[in-house]
């Protein structure tokens, strides 16, 4: 089979099982897989495939095709530009998040302790410090799974980031200048109806928020008040539809500037404020 008759046949089974980009995904799986690129796909696209690497294509086809996530096939996905590797135990890094980011930007400066609660990949912590140098970057969740991916992201990006298992703030003893978290915000009742992909196959103790998706917001801006130094910053990633309860919870609190910010789809992504 041919490098072009491989990624047609990957095409033809992804949409036989209702994968939404079909096309995309096969062709992604092909390059990931062989490690190739379109430049060698179209000067070699006649060529055979070897027998080694097909195989190896068209078992990533088959777990595709049972809504196995891409990223967790290839083991590995892109966040603010760095790369990070991702497995069953932490959430996939979504461009929304990046929101989250950006955010904290415009708020870390050199010198600053920042912690990053529910931290997952370790995505939002390790891409503050990559982009801000000379900050104490702290990381905690409650899965010690999803701390030892953490670790190796912080490795692979080479940040110095202290991750620990702490349920919530419960290992947290020091103070910092900056909080942010994307907690579990989806309600209960809700996992259900989503898509295969993330209902399956994502870690549920990273994705339910409890009853009403708020649980944790209640809980950590409750507790945050204790570890944010004076003028510190609250940041969090919400649901599209949080942004009121959210913000009205954080200043209920005592936390002063409480602002909703929008992600490039224009919906509520991110609420901060100041302690």
């Amino acid at each position: 089979m041919t490098y072009r008759e491989a990624v047609a046949h990957g095409e033809k089974v992804l949409e036989l099982s209702h994968i939404a980009d079909a096309k995309t995904d096969a062709w992604l799986l092909l390059e990931m897989g062989c490690k190739i690129d379109r430049k060698f796909y179209y000067m070699h696209m006649e060529d055979d495939l070897p027998d080694d690497l097909l195989k190896e294509y068209e078992l990533a086809v088959k777990k595709r095709a049972e809504h196995i996530p891409l990223q967790y096939i290839v083991g590995e996905t892109e966040f603010m530009g760095l790369k990070f590797k991702v497995n069953s135990n932490v959430l996939i890094p979504r461009q929304d998040t990046e929101t989250l980011v950006e955010e904290a930007l415009k708020k870390v400066k050199p010198g600053m302790k920042v912690l990053d609660m529910c931290t997952g990949s370790g995505c939002i912590i390790i891409s503050i410090l990559h982009n801000v140098e000379g900050v104490k970057g702290y990381a905690v969740d409650i899965s010690k799974q999803a701390v030892n991916v953490a670790k190796e992201n912080a490795k692979l990006n080479e940040v110095p980031v202290l991750f620990e298992r702490s349920d919530l703030f419960e290992m947290v003893t020091e103070k910092f200048d900056v909080i942010v978290s994307n907690p579990p915000y989806i309600p209960t009742d809700v996992i259900p109806q989503l898509m295969p992909e993330v209902q399956v196959f994502e870690p549920v103790e990273a994705l339910d928020g409890k009853e009403d998706g708020l649980y944790f917001y209640r809980k950590i801006v409750e507790q945050s008040r204790d570890y944010l130094n004076p003028g510190g910053y609250l940041m969090f990633e919400i649901g599209y539809d949080q942004g009121k309860d959210v913000s009205e919870m954080m200043t209920d609190a005592g936390f002063s500037d409480v602002c909703v910010k929008k992600d490039l789809a224009g919906n509520d992504r991110v609420v901060t404020g100041m302690l």
